[in-house]
């Protein structure tokens, strides 16, 4: 196989979304800390809707961006939340995959907090090969070709080789 045509994950980030309400917040950055022992950042609304009564600074959730081996610790434990089954809907066309997890007990290593209570959070792991460099890089960056782009199945097996996770309604 060819080197350049090798998977890896770029990063896995989880997030929590609390909108305006700040002890929702609060707690959810009492449980990012928990779960991976880094301090999440917070996340800031630049739009005013003043429908759900935001305005522009006003911080709505937080979020927390992992890579290299931290990364793959934490998401082998998020991946037993879900008992390693995966949807096909959780997988995007670019190979990216997504998923939630509805109480944070279920996760391995994670026990009830009373301060923080019931809560859930969103975890995005990002796909990429060698190479996916050229779209970000300062100097001359460029599109990544069609045929370098992870797809969908190829993102499927990847997880099911790494992670042994089994995808429900597959065939």
């Amino acid at each position: 196989m060819n080197a350049m045509q090798t998977i890896r994950i770029e990063k896995v980030t989880l997030n929590i979304g609390a909108g305006k309400d700040q002890t929702k917040l609060e707690k959810g950055i009492a449980l990012i800390k928990a779960v991976t022992g880094i301090e999440p950042v917070k996340t800031i609304t630049n739009k005013r809707i003043a429908a759900w009564g935001l305005r522009p600074g006003l911080p709505i959730g937080c979020k927390l961006t992992m890579r290299k081996q931290s990364a793959l610790q934490v998401l082998a434990r998020l991946l037993a939340a879900k008992e390693n089954k995966l949807k096909p809907e959780n997988f995007d066309d670019c190979g990216n995959l997504s998923f939630g997890i509805a109480e944070y007990i279920d996760i391995p290593g994670v026990t009830y907090d009373p301060k923080i209570g019931v809560l859930g959070l969103q975890i995005c792991v990002t796909l990429e090969r060698p190479g996916y460099r050229i779209k970000r890089r300062k100097w001359a960056p460029k599109k990544i070709p069609k045929r370098h782009v992870v797809a969908k199945e190829e993102s499927m097996a990847f997880f099911k080789n790494q992670f042994k996770v089994s995808i429900e309604g597959a065939e």
